[in-house]
């Protein structure tokens, strides 16, 4: 019908050239927004030991299962104060470095302190008085939290202004900022390979030597080694990127929001402000993160004492199996980095980011209430050794056990992948056609992401220890991912088109949303 219309009545050439053509693309190169991207290969080999690595390490010290998910409370303390306050700020920043770097050094410099913290933090302790023998040891613990929550913040506010930075260069070119976020959700998934592939190694500390002394064993070094990597890998990226991509320095009037109220009043009032879509997607993705901080948190703690049986965290047989697990979010983290390549053609098949959303949700519903059915073959097959003492010690699971835990793991990728990418595309494309500051729109959307991780800190632990092991919180998790799938499904809007209708008709329909 519309081409029998248009031929009825054609306009002339030069009048049909005003009225629909697509504004002059003011974005930037590809290969500066994909060198941008590679910033989070540096943010997530940090997340990645964070996850692998320093939730057992936290327990070996001495502290019990229970106050774990308390110290994950630094993460969404940090994002609710910090990105807010880094979105409106970088969103007005008239430094001449330009908006977002001085931000991302500033978060590279507080990633090399908080690591050498965290990583010296033995010895720290010892030097201020522990016993390398006892089985609590406070004062390591102490420097290992300040290290562990400035890590955090130092996470978020690098994450906030990568994000925008690539909104930035894309310049509203929708197709440019699907593929910005699917670049950085691959590079995500390459951060987490790394320091998966770092966490699960073992004696990865035998590269720097030095790493090892009286108060740091092997599996401490270990943890040095990793952050001190961590650290230099930050510096390198955040140089080249700092280097090649620069930004035009925004001029006082050319920013972006209606006046100075400062970043967290800014924040309520985007909040009051804010169209349906963009509430769907906050609920949706609110839900979402319901499902995944608890197995974020916990999931090599569960392959060391759901999987592989041990009673006692000082076991080797737990060791053996948070480095199982470390494997297993390294093969999770290659699906998410293959899927990553694969997401437009994905959402084209599923007709939409919406309904990729929502089905993909099932699926992580159904791996997260998986981790049940292999916790009880783990456990009718469960061996053990018997030693001289009559003491029993369990051994490895079975090959089939093992490959099933490992095939959930890499089967959750593909959820994964999605959550790095499709929320944050969304909210950048419906801010982008709002005129909202990417920064403030990123960090309204990070509300969606730390409020469940808090809650999740606050219950799990105590959950955990009321019905005993990881599984409780799992299995509420699967029921926040089947909730999201639903919501995604039925409420959550497709975006608008990348540049296809005129300017008046693109405002009234943008002010509906």
């Amino acid at each position: 019908m519309e081409s029998d219309a248009t031929a009825t009545k054609l306009p002339p050439p030069h009048a049909e050239e005003a009225t629909v053509a697509p504004p002059a693309d003011q974005s930037s190169p590809l290969r500066k927004i994909i060198t941008v991207a590679t910033l989070a290969i540096g943010i997530q080999f940090v997340w990645a030991l964070q996850l692998t690595i320093l939730t057992p390490y936290v327990q070996i010290l001495g502290t019990p299962h229970m106050w774990v998910s308390f110290i994950w409370l630094c993460g969404p303390i940090s994002g609710i104060i910090v990105q807010p306050l880094v979105g409106f700020y970088s969103d007005r920043c008239t430094s001449r470095f330009g908006r977002r770097r001085p931000f991302i050094i500033a978060g590279t410099l507080s990633v090399v302190f908080a690591s050498f913290l965290v990583g010296y933090a033995a010895d720290i302790g010892h030097s201020l008085g522990n016993s390398d023998e006892a089985k609590l040891r406070p004062r390591t613990i102490a420097v290992f939290i300040i290290g562990f929550w400035i890590i955090d913040f130092a996470n978020n506010l690098l994450q906030g202004p990568c994000r925008s930075f690539i909104a930035d260069l894309a310049a509203g070119h929708h197709s440019k900022t699907r593929t910005g976020y699917a670049f950085y959700t691959l590079f995500t998934a390459a951060g987490n390979i790394l320091g998966s592939a770092a966490g699960s190694s073992g004696g990865i500390h035998r590269a720097l030597p030095f790493t090892k002394t009286t108060s740091c064993d092997e599996y401490c070094a270990d943890v040095k080694t990793c952050f001190l990597f961590a650290a230099a890998i930050q510096l390198a990226l955040v140089t080249v990127s700092a280097t090649y991509v620069k930004e035009k320095p925004l001029r006082i009037t050319d920013s972006v929001g209606n006046g100075g109220k400062g970043g967290i009043g800014e924040l309520f009032g985007a909040l009051r402000e804010l169209k349906r879509p963009m509430w769907i997607v906050l609920l949706v993705t609110s839900f979402n993160w319901f499902a995944w901080f608890p197995f974020l948190l916990y999931n090599t703690d569960w392959m060391g004492v759901e999987v592989y049986g041990a009673q006692d965290k000082k076991e080797r047989v737990y060791t053996m199996g948070v480095h199982a697990g470390a494997l297993g979010l390294m093969l999770n983290s290659a699906v998410a980095g293959a899927a990553s390549l694969g997401l437009g053609a994905l959402a084209r098949g599923f007709r939409g980011e919406k309904r990729l959303w929502g089905v993909v949700n099932f699926l992580l519903a159904l791996c997260l209430a998986m981790t049940v059915v292999v916790s009880k073959m783990a456990e009718h097959s469960r061996r053990y050794a018997v030693g001289n003492d009559g003491f029993r010690e369990p051994l490895p699971p079975r090959a089939g056990v093992k490959a099933a835990a490992l095939t959930l793991y890499s089967v959750l990728g593909l959820p994964f992948a999605i959550t790095c990418s499709i929320p944050y595309t969304l909210a950048s494309i419906f801010s982008s056609a709002a005129g909202a500051g990417q920064g403030l729109s990123l960090a309204i959307l990070n509300l969606a992401v730390v409020i469940p991780q808090m809650v999740m800190s606050l219950v799990s632990g105590p959950w955990d220890k009321l019905f005993g092991g990881n599984l409780p919180a799992f299995v509420l998790g699967a029921a926040a991912a089947a909730i999201s799938g639903i919501l995604s499904l039925l409420f959550l809007p497709s975006p608008p088109p990348d540049f296809t209708k005129p300017a008046s008709v693109t405002h009234n329909t943008v002010s509906q949303l």
